[in-house]
């Protein structure tokens, strides 16, 4: 077993995870995108995305490149890395994205917000394996003894934005999808969770 093969069910039943639903960034103000981020999904429409690894390196990487630059690069971002806190019930496996405000690039330490690809596009089954890295999330900062009360995920094809937070055993689904094409609004709602999860000085 690992994050991919949960379902909403088993994480109730085992996690005690409720979901519901909510508007969760009615406050986030556009941000205007880069030259470079616009040449570079240009360039990716022009190539083609047709597979997980193509929309992964053209059109989710740039994006939070772009994100890291414009906040100074005060996270890391590890891609591919593993989440292995309890495998026996299993809360393990590789995590596509994981933000880090711990300066670590190789290793997952202190994730406070996990991105999962849509497997064959399949956002629902995204969404649940991006709630299923939040608990093993939550659990793996627990261990370390990082305090971090809220975190955020999001399940994405590259072209579609699915986000939500983890607070306690309530897993808050935004109600309103974000899009590549409406890329203003998808890179406030980033920076909003970066502005939300940075550590307090």
């Amino acid at each position: 077993m690992a994050y991919s093969d949960f379902t909403i069910e088993r994480l109730g039943a085992e996690f005690g995870i409720d979901f519901q639903g909510d508007y969760l960034f009615t406050a986030a103000e556009p941000v205007v995108p880069s030259a470079w981020l616009l040449e570079s999904l240009a360039l990716a429409n022009q190539l083609g995305f047709g597979n997980e690894k193509s929309r992964s390196e053209r059109l989710i990487s740039p994006i939070l490149a772009e994100l890291a630059r414009r906040n100074s690069h005060e996270f890391t971002i590890v891609s591919g890395g593993f989440l292995d806190v309890d495998p026996a019930r299993g809360l393990n496996g590789e995590c596509d994205f994981v933000l880090s405000y711990v300066r670590l690039h190789n290793f997952i330490k202190a994730p406070v917000f996990c991105i999962a690809e849509a497997k064959k596009q399949d956002m629902d089954h995204g969404t649940v394996q991006c709630a299923a890295q939040l608990v093993g999330a939550a659990r793996f900062n627990e261990r370390q003894h990082k305090s971090i009360p809220t975190l955020y995920g999001c399940a994405t094809t590259g072209v579609e934005w699915q986000f939500m937070k983890l607070e306690g055993n309530v897993c808050t689904l935004d109600e309103t999808r974000y899009y590549t094409l409406e890329l203003p609004r998808l890179l406030g709602v980033l920076q909003c969770i970066v502005d939300y999860t940075k550590p307090v000085v």
